[in-house]
């Protein structure tokens, strides 16, 4: 898949789900439900057990159904990792120029984290297709609204503090699509094995966005 096509089915979907999981062998029920639920975005963080493992697990599986990215990725040795194992796109916390130089060399998407205004400026010049907003719990939705009106240009995703409350006020602040954890993969389900609750928070976020979208 082209870097073009991967920022486009990301953009398509508007939700990102951000999947961490202490147990590997979750990862794969957790992605089916939330396909089931119609997010096929999915992002496997590296603060998983063996991530690369679960990345190749999930890329297996569920293929060209899903837009498969790595997140809490630091630096380009990880950034390899993940792409070798499968992932289409990378998210990262922070910049680091070098994974960015990384994924342009092998056309993959690549969504470095920022806060302020200058680090969104310089994520996007060095060659990010997306710049994740984060920690959006803390600056929320006015926050991304103050920085979308003078860099309308930049693709801005808000991650943290993203939940079926907020979700709008984020997209009418002008989030390109919404990077959603907790609040989509509950611990709770996943502790008791109620992938069906996964399927429906999904399918709720889904919804949020197709009606934002087409009332837009």
């Amino acid at each position: 898949m082209s870097q073009p096509t991967i920022v486009e089915r990301v953009t398509a979907s508007g939700i990102v789900a951000v999947l961490r999981a202490d147990r590997p062998e979750a990862v794969i029920d957790i992605a089916e439900a939330l396909l089931a639920g119609g997010v096929n975005a999915i992002e496997v963080t590296f603060t998983v057990p063996k991530a690369h493992r679960v990345l190749e697990a999930v890329a297996d599986r569920l293929g060209g159904k899903v837009v498969l990215g790595a997140g809490t990725v630091l630096d380009p040795e990880t950034a390899r990792l993940a792409i070798l194992a499968g992932a289409e796109f990378i998210v990262s916390p922070a910049i680091n120029l070098q994974t960015i130089e990384l994924c342009r060399r092998y056309s993959k998407a690549i969504m470095p984290g920022a806060l302020t205004p200058t680090e969104v400026v310089t994520a996007w010049q060095a060659g990010a297709d997306v710049v994740k907003i984060f920690p959006s719990d803390i600056t929320g939705p006015q926050y991304l609204k103050a920085l979308h009106g003078p860099l309308p240009q930049i693709k801005l995703m808000p991650t943290g503090g993203v939940n079926l409350k907020t979700a709008v006020d984020f997209l009418k602040a002008g989030a390109c699509a919404l990077g959603v954890g907790g609040s989509l993969i509950e611990k709770e389900a996943v502790a008791s094995g109620d992938m069906q609750r996964i399927s429906d928070l999904a399918a709720q976020y889904v919804q949020i966005v197709q009606d934002f979208r087409a009332s837009h």
